[in-house]
């Protein structure tokens, strides 16, 4: 914590939270034990980005693949995302709560209790947490090809004025900025279908902890890795130096 910068904290960190199973495995448990172990984790890293100063976090909760799972786990899993959403972490920390993906294949208590608290949070102002529920970026691309095509189609846009701004404002994720940095728990070192538009520039960080194991020392350790790297967009090294000197 000594070390970080507080004055170049990411303003948005996305996660993918690896591992939940595969540490219950090694305690002699269910995969539930992990999935339950990880909401946890899921409250403290929240409370973490918050004081440190985060604006925007988006955890990978639930993927579309992740339907093909066994049925009594998805079950498992939609009762915690009721649960955990029964938690006043929002308000204590006053965190804005939002959702992206394909609510509608989610159980009906789900989808009720999600719109319910995304207006209980809507005037939070600290930080966004945006929950990745039955979601994939090939789904999410998709469907912004196919709005952007009816638009076409109906005359409302040219072929010719359709730009990157266009497809960024067909995303889900089109209330935020991309990633600065997006962290992996669990030791896979792969993203899963997850924000591919978005992390065309986003620091990538990849670490060994499960997901219910990492910590808030995790987090810094991550955000200090961030800190001592170049982001370059493109330009070299020298010329990013200048415009640093500048500023």
């Amino acid at each position: 914590m000594a070390e970080l910068d507080m004055t170049r904290i990411p303003r948005h960190i996305a996660i993918i939270m690896d591992g939940n199973g595969r540490w219950a495995a090694e305690q002699g448990k269910e995969r539930s034990y992990g999935h339950q172990a990880g909401v946890d984790t899921v409250r403290r890293i929240t409370s973490e980005c918050t004081r440190l100063g985060v604006k925007f976090l988006t955890l990978y909760t639930f993927s579309t693949e992740n339907w093909k799972r066994p049925e009594d786990e998805i079950s498992a899993l939609m009762g915690l995302v009721l649960s955990s959403l029964e938690e006043d972490i929002f308000m204590k920390n006053n965190v804005r709560f939002r959702v992206i993906g394909e609510i509608e294949r989610l159980p009906k208590a789900v989808q009720t209790k999600l719109q319910e608290t995304i207006d209980h949070t809507a005037q939070n102002s600290a930080m966004t947490m945006t929950v990745a529920l039955s979601y994939s970026s090939r789904w999410e691309i998709t469907k912004a090809a196919k709005e952007i095509a009816d638009e076409v189609k109906s005359g409302n846009l040219a072929v010719g004025d359709i730009t990157e701004q266009t497809v960024s404002s067909h995303l889900a994720t089109n209330f935020m900025p991309a990633p600065d940095l997006l962290i992996r728990t669990g030791g896979e070192l792969r993203i899963s279908n997850y924000l591919l538009w978005q992390i065309a520039y986003t620091e990538l960080y990849f670490c060994d902890t499960y997901w219910p194991a990492f910590t808030e020392q995790d987090l810094q350790k991550a955000i200090l890795s961030y800190q001592n790297r170049q982001r370059r967009f493109g330009k070299t090294e020298d010329q990013v130096e200048q415009e640093n000197d500048k500023g």
